[in-house]
């Protein structure tokens, strides 16, 4: 008798078991067949709001916050679902139950050069490349808001017995100021299980750390002999540079023909020379990328301080910026010229090192220099070799740096969230690649702040990241797909 119950259990798990599986691709399918259309345009309406974070201006103070806002309960009430507005950060739930799955995004997007779009980065540009949506947050990460939305509420449709709540986190300043989430996250409960919707497939089980090197250079020119001034290159500090430029004074012809040489030598990127008063000026249009994916971009500012490399430059601000770049960085992107900092591991990769940004103040400029690092050495050993670098460079060059900022992050390794495999499966199942795997990515989300938070989407594996991009965009059939997956992902976790 004993093993007969036993065995009608273990029926019954099965039988449970496959129902659920069936239920999920029924509702995945139906989320699409109703809410395709609906979903690319709350998409639109979403992206209209240029949730930029100002500096000096608090997120929910912000007028185009607090109408992002407004959207946002607007749709809730909608679909049926409660909201609470805690500031910095908005919740969307369905379901009163007491454990809960959060699934967590953000709203706020990184700034857009309106001049490098074909229509406005502000307003979905669905003719430009008929198929995509270009937009400044479409895949990072409103496309992903608008899709969970949606999948919640084919759920709600269906009637679908969920024996934990569907909570959506839609946190206000995740590209800027971590602080307030961080803040928020000592009296938020933690979820049964968490996922992270801002980054990619098939399910992200290891983060590198953001870090930063930020040196400050100082010393005006003598004018007297070759110098470089009006220095400057990109627009923020996590995104791959397009463009460089500076002008160069006082140039020899041998010092001409070294610079026409070295352009010579760039494929990567386009070069521009002109003439301009007292100077020539030196352009560099690069390709713009995310910066924790240096591979998927051509660095502007990298290799606009190569165009200058064999030329004895003054040691003006400018001019030791741009021997730092090519002493200690060059056009290597994984600090390989910066001491001995460089290293890897073996699932998350090498750490990379990348000039993304810039900044004058004055005669002062500051190097924004933007690292992603992996597990592997400790933030005390990584600090000293910085340090030991930057030592060694300032006595070599006989300059004494102004300041010199350095922010080491923490990365990520979760191979072991409960809830993980069950991501994958859900992936292999409705994109038919049985070799799918987990994998590591050079980004940082807001996975780091929950016990066991993994990303799953919304970007495919093998395809360029186009968030922090001036072509950012998400495709029809991509916004499809993630409907299916996150339908099936909120059944499968809010069953579990």
């Amino acid at each position: 008798m004993k093993k007969f119950v036993i065995a009608s259990l273990a029926l019954l798990t099965v039988s449970a078991h496959a129902n659920l599986h069936q239920i999920s691709d029924d509702a995945a399918a139906y989320a699409v067949d109703t809410y395709q259309n609906a979903q690319i345009h709350t998409l639109t309406n979403l992206v209209s709001y240029p949730t930029v974070n100002q500096e000096g201006v608090a997120t929910p103070t912000n007028p185009e916050f607090i109408g992002f806002k407004a959207l946002l309960k607007m749709k809730a009430a909608e679909l049926g679902f409660d909201y609470q507005d805690l500031g910095y950060t908005v919740l969307i739930g369905m379901g009163q139950q007491a454990e809960k799955v959060t699934i967590v995004t953000h709203g706020d997007v990184q700034p857009a050069d309106a001049s490098k779009w074909q229509q406005s980065p502000f307003k979905v540009d669905s003719t430009s490349e008929p198929g995509k949506l270009i937009a400044r947050g479409t895949e990072d990460d409103k496309g992903a808001i608008a899709t969970a939305l949606y999948a919640m509420k084919a759920i709600k449709d269906q009637g679908i017995k969920l024996e934990n709540r569907i909570e959506l986190m839609i946190y206000l300043a995740e590209e800027s100021d971590w602080d307030p989430l961080e803040e928020f996250m000592k009296t938020y409960q933690q979820p049964k299980y968490a996922v992270t919707i801002d980054a990619s497939y098939p399910v992200v089980v290891a983060e590198k750390g953001w870090s930063l090197i930020a040196p400050t250079f100082s010393g005006n020119s003598n004018q007297t002999s070759v110098y470089v001034s009006n220095l400057e290159g990109g627009a923020f500090v996590s995104q791959i540079p397009e463009d460089a430029s500076a002008i160069l004074h006082n140039a020899t012809e041998a010092d001409i023909e070294t610079l026409n040489t070295n352009i010579a030598a760039l494929k990567d990127v386009k070069v521009a020379v002109t003439e301009v008063n007292q100077g020539i000026k030196v352009s560099v249009k690069g390709t713009s990328a995310h910066s924790s994916e240096p591979e998927a971009g051509f660095n502007a500012i990298a290799h606009l301080a190569e165009v200058f490399k064999g030329i004895e430059l003054e040691n003006n601000s400018d001019g030791q910026a741009i021997e730092f770049i090519n002493q200690l960085i060059g056009l290597d992107l994984y600090g390989n010229n910066f001491g001995k900092i460089a290293y890897k591991h073996d699932f998350m990769g090498p750490m990379t090192v990348s000039p993304t940004l810039l900044k004058r103040n004055g005669s002062d400029i500051t190097l924004s220099v933007n690292m992603r690092r992996p597990v592997g050495k400790t933030e005390a050993q990584l600090k000293q070799q910085i340090d030991t670098a930057l030592t060694n460079w300032q006595a070599s060059n006989k300059v004494q740096l102004k300041e010199a900022k350095v922010v080491i992050g923490t990365p990520m390794l979760l191979d072991s969230a409960p809830h993980a495999q069950a991501l994958l499966d859900i992936f292999k199942h409705f994109t038919g690649d049985e070799d799918a795997g987990f994998v590591s990515i050079g980004g940082g989300t807001n996975a780091k702040l929950f016990d066991n938070a993994v990303s799953f989407g919304p970007s495919m594996p093998g395809k360029k990241y186009t968030g922090h991009s001036e072509h950012e965009f998400i495709t029809i059939e991509q916004l499809k797909l993630n409907l299916k997956m996150y339908t099936a992902m909120m059944i499968k976790l809010g069953n579990m």
